[in-house]
């Protein structure tokens, strides 16, 4: 910095940083951050301290709020009278702070955000547990220093008696910084910091055993403790707080009614504002299954009556609004005081550590104080004594004194005292010249000799001031100590997952050839006897489309989706779009997180269960096969995994479910097949290519694999249709395919001479079977099986479907037989009771 005529040249951007540091460090020190020890803002000290100076103690009646909030602007606070009024509203709600601090009377606002009325018109006073914070604030306790204006003095801190910040919690945002500490309950905090100080080598542990984690004063549940650990051993984490709720039936005229009752919410939620998003949710049918909505809350507690309709399932509608309303909702611990005039984020030890030193300040300045007082009093006793002790003398020559002056003076030279002593002598009434009130001057004069004894036995015996300090906690728990409102449950997971708002009930999936999905409630499908003509299962709007998967499967069950590439991905049923039985749906590819956009999906496999009795089969274009477990897929992700590592320009080109002791038949485009158990390919892990299931030539590929299940032989699914590019095809009885080992060439399943072509696909279908067929001209030819003559397996088959000229049959796909029509049967049999 240069000085050129009184004119000081600063660098602006030093000058800026500095100041706005300094502007920073008043907010942070001055009014956002709690101090440790008293777990205080400013604001909410100088309310406190006013009205102790002002005598608004607990006994006494209540004064106007605008007295208080006027004392503390006066004195105290030179800002604003509205952060005043807000510090002390804050003070006063039962829901706002664990234990209130001033008791209050008028309109202080309410848990649904109401406003409180003008300090005008409300009156307060000091709480039990307010006043308590403020004991012996007169005996030197704390430091005190001059006001913003210099014409009085006011506390840097408060005594308590009891841990504040963590008894009551704080809330606060600086410049750069926040605090929000939850607040607990006063019985366990008070054991825990007990705990400390009789053991200072205290262990985690042992200390969350006294404070298992925070108690709100609005109640609610806290599921885990894990994160609450966390909280107490760094300062910081994140609770989830759960509305306490339970199910009623409630009469109703014509039917009784279940409904979710809620009677506690999680801490500084708005009430209002909850109901109000409920109902929000149900106008948007973002939750079905409520009827009616209502607070009954009184005087004697909160009340949200949640009515369910008829159909609805009471657990699936509390998990949809625990997950998308605030009746379960998150509270960010981030434990940041002022520690030694800085801020600090403390641990739980820390936060109880730091209050336990300021309780051995405060009791060794305490008695200090008394002693120090006691030895003055002392003092002049010893003065009385020994004018009692010459009273005829004394008084001669008090009389024979011209002045009062001149008789303190001779006082002091003819019993060498001090001048308090001559001064205290000069001002004793007569009174105290009588026997009796000699004698209770000795008295008092041995009794403070003993007094001064013990106050100095405590100043030289740490322990008997953390006895001191002891004793007053626990007198303060008996006499202020409350139940635990807040409910510490073990969570069952880290959140809830969509599965717990969704009820889990039977779905029809479709799957059609161009990857379109969707599900059906299977009401939409009316009950038929056998034989009857069925309903429409879906309408494509696209006549090359059809459905080639159906099944049935709860909401909560898995969809594994294989692709071309090898890869797997996961659906839950439930993910897949819902919608009418003529619908379209939704294409696969926009509900899965595809790697390459060329993959195309080779089969969806519908699981209930992982099972490890069960076995996914896979095979690729060359020939290759591989078996893994099904349970080995039963950890889902996202962005999907390898299911099968294939090599450069290898495809899969099937997928079946198998068990142990399942055949397996594999076809390739020459009209080469083979049949063989599917124990003997051996259990492989995920990344595994797998071993060779059929051997052919590299200008050969694998168009089909199927799984034979026992007894399929002798099911009406008994036969093997094969089709060939140029539309030739035929049906073969499955039993005329022996049993092989793997790895062979096979055996001929059909000719593939210049007439009928290459092999394009197969399918085990039966009489009542029907089959598309789609061509390069992109014609989708839909036939029935049973116009297809069986016959044996090294033959020609017959002419399937006429082509034009250079067309070529490209794909076969058997439809889906349970798309039309989901059927019950009605019998004669009587039913069970």
């Amino acid at each position: 910095m240069e000085e050129q005529n009184n004119i000081s040249i600063i660098n602006i951007g030093q000058e800026m940083k500095q100041s706005y540091m300094d502007y920073a460090m008043s907010v942070i020190i001055g009014r956002a951050l709690p101090d440790v020890r008293d777990g205080l803002k400013p604001v909410q000290r100088r309310v406190l301290y006013a009205m102790h100076s002002e005598g608004l103690i607990s006994t006494r009646k209540t004064s106007k709020c605008a007295g208080v909030v006027g004392e503390v602007l006066k004195k105290l606070h030179p800002h604003g009278d509205s952060s005043v009024y807000d510090a002390l509203v804050h003070l006063v709600q039962p829901w706002s702070k664990r234990m209130p601090l001033i008791d209050g009377q008028g309109n202080f606002g309410s848990i649904d955000g109401d406003s409180p009325a003008a300090y005008r018109y409300t009156e307060c006073r000091l709480s039990p547990l307010g006043e308590s914070l403020l004991t012996d604030i007169e005996q030197k306790t704390v430091d005190f220093i001059p006001n913003f204006d210099d014409s009085t003095e006011e506390p840097t801190v408060l005594p308590a008696i009891w841990p504040n910040l963590l008894v009551n919690g704080a809330d606060g945002i600086a410049v750069g910084m926040a605090t929000h500490i939850p607040p607990h309950n006063l019985v366990e905090v008070i054991n825990a910091t007990i705990g400390l100080i009789e053991n200072p080598e205290i262990t985690f542990e042992e200390l969350v055993n006294h404070i298992p984690g925070p108690d709100f004063p609005t109640g609610g549940i806290i599921s885990g403790t894990g994160q609450i650990m966390s909280a107490y051993r760094t300062g910081r984490g994140i609770l989830r707080v759960s509305a306490k709720t339970h199910f009623e039936t409630l009469k109703r005229k014509s039917r009784e009614v279940e409904a979710i009752i809620a009677t506690e919410i999680p801490y500084q939620v708005n009430k209002k504002r909850l109901i109000e998003k409920i109902a929000e949710l149900v106008n948007d049918k973002k939750i079905e299954g409520i009827s009616n909505l209502r607070d009954e809350s009184d005087r004697e507690g909160l009340r949200i009556v949640i009515e369910l309709k008829r159909d609805a399932t009471s657990e699936v509608v509390l998990n949809q609004l625990l997950k998308l309303t605030p009746l379960r909702s998150s509270f960010g611990v981030i434990n940041l005081a002022i520690v030694d005039g800085r801020p600090v984020v403390c641990t739980l030890r820390q936060m109880i550590s730091y209050f336990v030193d300021h309780r051995r300040s405060v009791i060794a300045r305490r008695t200090q104080f008394q002693l120090n007082n006691a030895e003055k009093r002392l003092h002049v006793l010893e003065g009385f004594i020994i004018a009692l002790a010459n009273l005829d003398q004394v008084i001669d020559l008090i009389k024979k004194s011209e002045s009062p002056a001149e008789a303190r003076e001779n006082l002091i030279a003819k019993y060498q005292l001090s001048v308090i002593q001559a001064q205290a002598i000069l001002d004793l009434r007569l009174q105290k010249l009588t026997g009796l009130e000699r004698l209770a001057i000795e008295n008092e004069h041995a009794a403070l000799v003993k007094e001064i004894e013990r106050l100095q036995s405590i100043l030289g015996d740490p322990k008997q001031i953390d006895g001191i300090i002891v004793a007053e906690l626990t007198e303060a728990k008996n006499k202020y100590g409350e139940p635990r409102r807040t409910v510490i449950e073990e969570a069952v997971g880290d959140d809830f997952v969509l599965e717990d708002l969704i009820e889990n009930v039977e779905m029809a999936v479709t799957v059609s050839n161009k990857g379109y999905v969707k599900r059906t409630n299977l009401d939409n499908y009316r009950a038929q006897k056998r034989g009857g003509k069925g309903v429409t299962g879906a309408s494509s709007g696209d006549d090359d489309d059809f459905i080639e998967h159906f099944f049935v499967a709860e909401t909560h069950n898995y969809m594994l989706i294989f692709t071309s590439g090898g890869r797997l991905y996961w659906l839950k049923v439930y993910e897949v779009p819902e919608a009418g039985r003529t619908a379209k749906g939704r294409n696969l590819i926009n509900l899965l997180d595809l790697k390459d956009n060329e993959e195309q999906i080779t089969a969806v496999l519908p699981v209930k269960v992982f099972s490890d009795n069960q076995y996914v089969v896979m095979a690729t274009d060359q020939g290759v096969i591989k078996r893994i477990e099904l349970s080995a897929f039963s950890n889902p992700r996202k962005g999907g995994i390898v299911a099968c590592t294939l090599k450069e320009n290898e495809k899969l080109v099937g997928v079946e479910l198998s068990k142990n002791g399942d055949d397996i038949l594999m076809s390739a485009a020459s009209g080469k097949a083979i049949r063989f158990n599917s124990d003997d390919v051996r259990d492989m892990g995920r990344t595994a290519r797998g071993v060779r299931g059929l051997k052919i030539s590299e200008a050969d590929r694998l168009v089909g694999l199927k799984v034979l299940a026992l007894g399929d032989e002798e099911s009406k699914c008994n036969t093997l249709l094969t089709v060939c590019e140029n539309g030739y095809g035929k049906r073969t009885l499955l039993s005329e395919y022996r049993q092989q080992g793997r790895g062979g060439k096979g055996v001929i399943d059909i000719q593939t001479d210049e007439r009928n072509g290459s092999v394009v696909g197969i399918a085990i279908v039966g009489d009542d079977s029907e089959v598309m067929l789609m061509t390069s001209g992109g014609k989708v030819i839909r036939m029935k099986v049973a116009g297809i003559s069986v016959v044996g397996r090294n033959t020609k088959g017959v002419r399937m479907v006429s082509l034009d000229q250079d067309e070529k049959v490209l794909a076969l796909a058997s439809m889906a037989e349970s798309t039309e029509v989901i059927e019950t049967v009605e019998t004669n049999e009587p039913e069970l009771e």
